[in-house]
């Protein structure tokens, strides 16, 4: 029996939350789910997330949670950048597969990358200064006074500013993560990828740090001439990964180059921002973000979720795809050492789609299919397939 926070969200949320425990209970595991609210209209009574939530997750180790919705450009803050930070989940995890049956232009591809995302540092820190109060102001006079070369425009008064904040640590910690990923899963090669031919000290720093891993790793380069000395503090700890290639892209060039040929790469490795960035292109060539689902790794737990959004104008309607949740939900088996499960989750979803029958809408040639299924009566076909397995 294995204890799990299990957040509903809002919007769809808690109709894919019902469809994903569905599957999961079938696949004969068994669960105890901690069930903790924590959607908009809660934060928006409370004022922030509920402390229960991070104290159920702290206890637990695990949680799988539904899409909360997060008001763009004011209110709070991201839920989900908020919990990554405050349980230390430095490490996202968005797989990106193609699967029979799933429309995309990308079918014949055979498309099977992982987006390992950087989860705490970067733009996504947070540290931001709204433009006209005076600690703006004071901040770029403070910068606009250092011999840099660089100034912050004449508009003080009219200038938001947002900081960048990347670390030897936390690039060493992503690194070394996605590379422990390539080598247990046996993947053939880390990009690392970034934009530090414009920003020199802070993705200069990610690339610094990602071929000092890469290195400790015994990983090839792609071009030899980038060998540098390896991490010291990683020596005699990590395994060797001899058959995996390391490889460096620009962010701008990554994308086209997935675009172009998404079969020459396997696991992407990026800083914050450009993950979520990338993760979202990547869950394009597969068929959208209904068939992407996501993980968020810490020392001391683990949260599963869907990569999209809340939809709430389809609240309650039972339509939406549920895969990328129970596709989250084969992570977490995954993680809970629940193999067989996990391969016996994954081979229902896909045997579903490929059949083409019970699947929602946006799984049909034609999104106006009056054959298609609601969310649950997908879910319920999936729980049918395991059971023939």
């Amino acid at each position: 029996m294995y204890n799990v926070t299990l957040i509903p969200g809002d919007g769809v949320g808690p109709e894919l939350t019902e469809a994903t425990k569905k599957c999961l209970e079938a696949t004969g595991v068994k669960f105890s789910w901690d069930v903790q609210e924590c959607g908009i209209e809660v934060i928006e009574k409370v004022g922030k997330v509920p402390d229960s939530v991070l104290a159920s997750v702290r206890k637990n180790k695990v949680a799988l949670k539904a899409p909360i919705t997060t008001p763009i450009g004011k209110g709070f803050r991201s839920v989900n950048v908020y919990l990554r930070q405050e349980l230390g989940l430095f490490a996202c995890l968005r797989p990106c597969k193609t699967y029979k049956g799933v429309r995309t232009y990308f079918s014949e591809s055979n498309v099977d990358l992982v987006v390992v995302r950087e989860n705490t540092e970067d733009l996504y820190a947070g540290v931001e200064f709204q433009a006209g109060l005076p600690a703006t102001t004071e901040l770029i006079d403070f910068i606009n006074s250092k011999t840099t070369g660089k100034k912050i425009g004449t508009g003080k008064s009219t200038t938001g500013v947002s900081i960048k904040p990347m670390s030897y640590e936390g690039t060493r910690n992503i690194a070394k993560f996605a590379f422990d990923f390539a080598v247990k899963a046996g993947r053939k090669s880390v990009t690392s990828v970034c934009k530090a031919n414009i920003m020199k000290f802070t993705d200069g720093l990610w690339y610094d740090e990602t071929r000092a891993v890469a290195t400790a790793f015994g990983a090839k380069y792609e071009w030899p001439e980038l060998s540098v000395p390896a991490d010291k503090e990683l020596e005699g700890k990590v395994p060797s990964s001899p058959n995996v290639v390391y490889m460096e892209r620009l962010i701008d060039n990554m994308c086209m180059q997935l675009v172009q040929k998404p079969e020459l790469y396997d696991v992407i490795l990026l800083p914050n921002l450009y993950g979520d960035i990338l993760s979202d292109l990547c869950a394009g060539l597969v068929g959208g973000l209904g068939v992407a689902p996501g993980a968020n790794y810490g020392p001391d737990a683990a949260i599963f979720e869907a990569t999209h959004g809340s939809a709430p104008k389809y609240k309650g309607l039972n339509k939406v795809n549920p895969t990328a949740l129970i596709l989250s939900g084969k992570l977490m088996l995954e993680h809970l050492g629940e193999h067989k499960a996990a391969e016996k989750l994954e081979a229902a979803v896909a045997a579903v789609i490929e059949e083409g029958k019970d699947v929602t809408y946006d799984l049909k040639d034609n999104r106006n299919d009056p054959t298609a299924v609601g969310t649950m009566q997908m879910a319920e076909a999936i729980c049918k397939k395991m059971a023939t397995m």
